[in-house]
C-alpha cells in the first residue's frame, strides 16, 4: 500500500517541480525581455539603428563596406556613426514640407575649413537653403566643386554677367547707400553685400523660403530660447505680424593666441549689452573693453532675419526693410549671433592683406568704418610678427584669469558650448571629409562638366532680373543704410 501510495504520488511531484521551474523561468525571462525591448526602444537611432550602419549624408551616395575599407576613405578617418542624439539619423537635406523654410545668405572668400563647418552647423539647427557669393578662394575650383555638391547650396559667382546685373540695380539711384559707393575695402564690401542681398531676396521668393538671414561665415546663430536647439522652433513661435527678428550679437573672447578652428576652440563670448542689465554694463565697462576704445572689438547692432515677402530691401548688412511700409521687428530675447572676430592670429594678416590702404590714420577712415579694424590695419601693417603677437595678446586674448571669472559672474562674459559640440561630432562623424572626398570622387568620373559650365549654369538664372515694378517710397521715408555701430560709451 505504502509502495502503492509512493508510486501514485511521485508523477504529481514530478509534475508540479516542472511547473514550478517554468514558472521561475517565465518570471525571470518576462522583466529581461520586457528591458531588453525598452532599450531598443529608446535608442537614439531605433531599431533599425542595430541592423546598418550606413548614414549618407548630403553630397555623397551611400557607402557600401566595400568602399568604406578603401585606404581613401580610410585616411580620411570617415565614420558611419555618431554620439551625438541630435545628428543620429539625421537627414541634412531637409524635406520640402518642413516650415518655415529659412536660408541663409553670405558674401564669402573663405576656404572649406570655415565654410563646411558654418554650413552643416546651420543645417543641424534648421537652415535648409544657402546663397554662397563667392570670390577669392571660395571661388576656386577645389572649392567651389565641393560647395556646389551640397544639397541646398547655391553657389553664385562674381562673373562679368553678374556684376552687368547688379549695375542696373535700384540700389545705385537711392541715396540711403551712396556714402558707400567707391570706395576700397570694406566699404566696397559693405555695397556688394547689399547687392546680393538684394539679388538673394529674389531666389529666395523663387524658391518658396519663409525666412532669410544675412550672415558672415564667421558668424553662427546662437537660436537659445527656443523650445529645441532649432531656428525653425524659434521662427515657429514669432507672431504673425512681425516682419523681422533682430538677433543681437555676442563676440568671440579668445583665451589663446594660437587657436586654428574658433568653432571648435572658443567657448566664451561677451555679451551684448541689450543682454545685460544697464548697471552692470556701465560699472564694469573699463574693464570689459580690455584695453580697447570699444566694447565690442566690431560691430555691436546684431543681425536681423526677415520674412520673405513683398517689397522687402536690404538695409546694409545688418538690417532689412521695405519699399512700401516701416516694418514691425522685435529683438529676441535669447538668442544671438556669435561672432567670432578676430579669434585667430593670422586674422590680423588675413585683413591687411585683402585691403591696399596705407597703413596711416587717414588712409584707413577711407577703408574701414571701425576703429579696431583701423588699428588692427596699421599694426599689422608696419610692426614685426613679434610686435604683432604683442599687440594680438594686450587687445584680444584674455589671459587674466581673475578677471574673466569676475565678468563671467557679473553676465558681461558666458560660455557657450553647443556650437563648439554640434561642429566637433559633425567632423567626428566624417561629414566634412566625405563631403570633400564624394565631391573629387564625383568630379574625376565626370570631367567632362567643367567649372565654367556650371559657373554659367549657376548665374545664367532668372533671378539675375531685378524686378523694377516696386515704386520708391518718398526720400524722407527711407531709412539710410544701418552701419556697423559698437555698443554705448560710457
Amino acid at each position: 500500500m505504502a509502495s502503492g501510495l509512493y508510486s501514485s504520488s511521485k508523477p504529481s511531484l514530478s509534475s508540479s517541480s516542472s511547473s514550478s521551474s517554468w514558472l521561475f523561468l517565465l518570471l525571470t525571462l518576462l522583466p529581461l525581455s520586457l528591458a531588453c525591448f525598452a532599450f531598443l526602444l529608446q535608442w537614439p537611432g531605433g531599431i533599425n539603428d542595430w541592423f546598418t550602419d550606413n548614414h549618407p549624408f548630403p553630397g555623397m551616395s551611400p557607402i557600401s563596406k566595400k568602399s568604406s575599407d578603401s585606404g581613401c576613405v580610410s585616411l580620411l578617418g570617415q565614420s558611419h556613426a555618431t554620439s551625438f542624439p541630435y545628428l543620429r539619423d539625421l537627414n541634412l537635406d531637409h524635406k520640402k514640407d518642413l516650415k518655415p523654410k529659412i536660408c541663409i545668405t553670405t558674401s564669402t572668400s573663405a576656404g572649406l575649413e570655415q565654410t563646411l563647418p558654418w554650413i552643416f552647423y546651420h543645417k543641424v539647427i534648421g537652415v535648409s537653403t544657402f546663397y554662397l557669393f563667392v570670390e577669392g578662394t571660395a571661388a576656386s575650383p577645389n572649392v567651389s566643386r565641393v560647395l556646389e555638391t551640397i544639397p541646398g547650396v547655391n553657389v553664385i559667382y562674381r562673373t562679368r554677367e553678374l556684376e552687368e546685373e547688379q549695375a542696373k540695380s535700384r540700389i545705385w539711384n537711392e541715396t540711403w547707400l551712396q556714402k558707400f559707393f567707391y570706395k576700397p575695402c570694406n566699404y566696397e564690401l559693405f555695397v556688394k553685400q547689399n547687392l546680393n542681398m538684394e539679388m538673394a531676396i529674389t531666389m529666395a521668393r523663387d524658391d518658396g523660403m519663409d525666412w532669410i538671414l544675412h550672415l558672415d561665415t564667421d558668424e553662427l546663430v546662437h537660436p537659445s530660447g527656443a523650445s529645441e536647439y532649432s531656428l525653425r522652433s524659434l521662427f515657429k513661435d514669432v507672431p504673425e505680424d512681425v516682419d523681422a527678428v533682430i538677433f543681437v550679437n555676442y563676440e568671440s573672447s579668445v583665451e589663446r593666441d594660437d587657436i586654428k578652428e574658433p568653432f571648435t576652440e572658443v567657448s566664451m563670448f561677451k555679451k551684448n549689452y541689450e543682454h545685460v542689465p544697464r548697471d552692470v554694463y556701465f560699472g564694469n565697462f573699463k574693464e570689459a573693453t580690455h584695453g580697447n576704445t570699444n566694447y565690442f572689438l566690431t560691430y555691436g547692432n546684431g543681425k536681423s532675419a526677415a520674412r520673405i515677402q513683398d517689397h522687402l530691401r536690404p538695409n546694409g548688412a545688418h538690417r532689412w526693410y521695405n519699399y512700401k511700409k516701416i516694418p514691425n521687428f522685435i529683438f529676441l530675447e535669447e538668442a544671438a549671433v556669435l561672432h567670432y572676430t578676430y579669434s585667430r592670429f593670422s586674422d590680423l594678416t588675413s585683413r591687411r592683406d585683402r585691403c591696399g590702404c596705407k597703413p596711416t590714420r587717414a588712409d584707413v577712415k577711407r577703408c574701414f568704418m571701425l576703429e579696431f579694424d583701423r588699428s588692427a590695419f596699421i599694426i599689422a601693417s608696419t610692426s614685426t610678427s613679434e610686435e604683432m603677437l604683442q599687440w594680438y595678446r594686450e587687445h584680444v586674448v584674455w589671459t587674466d584669469e581673475k578677471l574673466k571669472l569676475k565678468l563671467l559672474k557679473k553676465g558681461i562674459l558666458t560660455r557657450i558650448y553647443a556650437p563648439m559640440v554640434i561642429i566637433q561630432e559633425l567632423r567626428e562623424a566624417g561629414v566634412f571629409t566625405s563631403v570633400v572626398t564624394s565631391a573629387h570622387m564625383s568630379f574625376s568620373n565626370n570631367s567632362s562638366i567643367t567649372r565654367e559650365s556650371s559657373s554659367s549654369h549657376a548665374t545664367v538664372r532668372k533671378v539675375l532680373e531685378f524686378d523694377d515694378t516696386d515704386d520708391l517710397v518718398g526720400e524722407s521715408k527711407v531709412d539710410s543704410a544701418v552701419l556697423p555701430q559698437s555698443p554705448p560709451s560710457v
